[in-house]
């Protein structure tokens, strides 16, 4: 089992949405988290070729940089269609300056001219746990679904008005946070692919 993730720790992402919900999932469990951005940390070149990878090598900078534990989570969206992407590129699809409107035509454009019928696709979110010492844990969470075109809903981020989760009738833009990723009371799984990948850090680290 991997030692307690307890005090002070840094959120090694720039990305308020990411920011937002790390800090609500982390809340109840006392854990003091001041994120990359505001240590004015850089942000390292993602050269990995999967979510875990992306995610190591952002907790491993963040870790080194503060001198203090550090999390990070790579996610994206992955279409059938598209044979997986946007995945790793999700971010960089929607460019400098994030404008995931145009990346969420680009999907919807790109499935129509594949002339695939599937609008099934996946979230993934990998969290990466890093101490200074270079000890290091990992987690990935994914959530399924169906591609929602033209996408609806202004809550949430990033793809969330173009993705419908198994089981439910809205996108993730149209539900709250605490639908999207509160932590059942139940110990049930939660519903978001981050919240689910906390779930999983939770049971180990943060008991």
């Amino acid at each position: 089992m991997k030692r307690a993730l307890t005090g002070k720790i840094v959120i090694a992402t720039h990305n308020a949405g990411k920011l937002r919900e790390m800090r609500e999932l982390l809340a109840p469990y006392g854990v003091e988290a001041v994120s990359a951005g505001e240590l004015g940390l850089g942000e390292p070149d993602e050269t990995g070729a999967d979510f875990v990878s992306n995610a190591l090598i952002k907790a491993r900078a963040a870790a080194a940089a503060a001198q203090l534990p550090a999390f990070a989570d790579d996610s994206g969206l992955c279409v059938d269609a598209l044979d997986g992407a946007p995945g790793i590129y999700s971010a960089r699809w929607a460019g400098d300056s994030k404008d995931f409107a145009a990346a969420m035509a680009r999907i919807e454009a790109e499935v129509t001219a594949s002339g695939s019928p599937s609008r099934r696709a996946h979230f993934v979110s990998a969290l990466a746990v890093v101490w200074p010492d270079g000890e290091a844990a990992v987690f990935e969470g994914k959530v399924f679904g169906d591609l929602t075109f033209p996408p609806r809903g202004k809550a949430g981020f990033g793809y969330d008005p173009c993705f419908t989760p198994d089981g439910h009738a809205r996108t993730f833009g149209e539900m709250t946070a605490e639908e999207k990723h509160g932590i059942p009371a139940d110990g049930s799984e939660a519903l978001s692919h981050r919240a689910r990948a906390f779930q999983m850090m939770a049971r180990a680290l943060l008991k």
